[in-house]
């Protein structure tokens, strides 16, 4: 049986509010006492790799912002079921940091940074009306995401030339000593950022980020029977991927609005029906508005309010199973606001017969007599 995961913020023992900063210390001390090379208890890697995954989760503001909101259900729902994955992201240079080149985290290898990457994930709400989450449609939306620059072709600057500090091995070893000894610490180089060059000037049109901020039309099919907080992920349609890597993927994350008449419960609605003294004591029928066009309702005499009628099949089609979830019709008995003499009389009148023979007067007349 697998063991529900913990609040994240609890792992790395910070608050909510906590700063990256905050998030970056905490981590490094669990990574110093739980590495696996450090520690050999028999629990120390499990709690490793947790502490691992909560970084990679709450060091990054947008994966940290769908944390915040969803809790795990963000990250189950994108990789069906198996939570979060953090194979891909990069520790080196905390690892870096941390252990040095002793425990084979000592900084990023030889232009490390020129490796294939892949691109940034994004997230984007999308507004629906009722209708259009319940039946689907087609919706032309308007998408931003990060390409790499055509002036430098993504390398952020031009003249390329071997990076002064590094020397084009993208690190930098520097010994520290202690009364326990000297330590070799290799880290990466800060002026080229791992790669082992530099630029005789920034480019001007992505002013040395290498990527440049682009728009563009995608038109989007919108399944039947989405929801407020579900999420549709489109392959390759986020920030584009650097040397070479692949894209990163859009997530549409869908807003529903409210319909004035039905209330939504997963696949199934609800209907508030209002309807007068004598409809409820004589009985009635009466049109009812579904999604799928109108039918007629028997309402049986004697009815009461919050009587529930099912219609079933008449709910919200299942956006995996395509089955239809039911609608429920719930009875509001009103009492009339404005009575003429006449229905007033004969208002009094009916107050005269006895209809306190239903069980639940009766109940309550029988607890009456026994406590006199």
């Amino acid at each position: 049986m697998a063991t529900e995961k913990r609040d994240y913020y609890e792992v790395l023992g910070v608050s909510k509010t906590a700063t990256d900063k905050e998030i970056k210390s905490a981590f490094r001390k669990l990574a110093k006492q739980y590495h696996p090379d450090v520690n050999k208890a028999p629990d120390a890697a499990e709690k490793f790799k947790e502490a691992q995954e909560a970084y990679a989760v709450l060091s990054d503001e947008q994966k940290r912002r769908q944390y915040d909101q969803y809790g795990h259900a963000a990250f189950d729902q994108m990789n069906g079921g198996a939570g979060f994955d953090f194979s891909n992201f990069d520790f080196s240079d905390i690892f870096g940091d941390i252990f040095g080149s002793g425990f084979g985290f000592g900084g990023r290898s030889s232009r490390s940074s020129n490796r294939a990457r892949r691109g940034a994930d994004q997230v984007m709400r999308v507004n629906l009306t009722f209708d259009e989450a319940v039946f689907g449609c087609k919706k032309n939306i308007n998408v931003s995401y990060y390409d790499n620059c055509s002036e430098c072709n993504g390398k952020g600057g031009k003249g390329e030339k071997t990076c002064p500090t590094c020397h084009g091995s993208g690190t930098v070893t520097s010994e520290q000593r202690t009364i326990f000894g000297a330590f070799m610490t290799r880290t990466t180089c800060s002026t080229c950022g791992g790669s082992g060059s530099t630029f005789e000037t920034n480019c001007s049109n992505c002013h040395g980020t290498g990527k440049i901020l682009k728009k563009s039309d995608l038109e989007v099919k919108i399944p039947a029977g989405v929801d407020t907080g579900n999420q549709l992920r489109m392959a390759g349609k986020g920030d584009k991927g650097t040397n070479g890597g692949p894209n990163g993927d859009l997530y549409l994350e869908f807003y529903v609005k409210d319909h004035p008449l039905y209330i939504r419960d997963d696949n199934d609605i609800y209907l508030e029906l209002p309807i007068t003294i004598t409809d409820a004591v004589l009985g009635c029928k009466r049109e009812i508005p579904t999604l799928y066009g109108d039918v007629k309702l028997t309402i049986p005499a004697g009815s009461s309010t919050n009587d529930k009628h099912r219609l079933k099949g008449k709910g919200i089609e299942n956006i995996h199973s395509h089955s239809k979830g039911d609608m429920y019709v719930i009875l509001k008995v009103l009492p009339p606001t404005k009575l003429s003499k006449e229905q007033k009389k004969l208002f009094e009148e009916l107050a005269k017969t006895d209809l306190e023979t239903n069980s639940e007067f009766k109940k309550i007349k029988d607890y009456l007599a026994k406590s006199k």
